[in-house]
């Protein structure tokens, strides 16, 4: 499942940097599927949805920091435990209960992402 930021952050900025994905944005920021990833132009995604990577995408939040469920893998292929969660002073990065994937679509979703050499 993604990890979500939840309305008890600080906006300290700690998590947006330890995203391997750039899914992490400042509050009120448009995102790209583009951004750190290997996507460009248009794209059809792991969950059927299509897209074009380099258009730029509502915010999810205009207040918080957000992390963009299409592209958090909760860093899998990365790391061993999602990193936004384990930099987080307050502990408001948790799991999202409204984006449910088992650890096979997430790493499918991490391929997709990202060309392995």
């Amino acid at each position: 499942m993604a990890i979500v930021i939840t309305d008890e952050c600080i906006n300290c900025g700690a998590c947006e940097p330890e995203c391997p994905n750039t899914a992490i944005y400042e509050g009120a920021d448009d995102w790209r599927y583009a951004d750190g990833t290997d996507l460009e132009g248009n794209v059809v995604l792991p969950n059927g949805k299509e897209a074009d990577a380099n258009e730029a995408q509502e915010p999810i939040s205009d207040e918080i920091y957000y992390i963009v469920p299409d592209k958090c893998t909760e860093c899998k292929g990365f790391h061993e435990e999602p990193q936004c969660a384990a930099v987080c002073p307050v502990d408001c990065c948790v799991p999202d209960d409204e984006h449910v994937e088992s650890d096979e679509e997430l790493l499918a979703k991490q391929r997709f992402m990202h060309e392995e050499d």
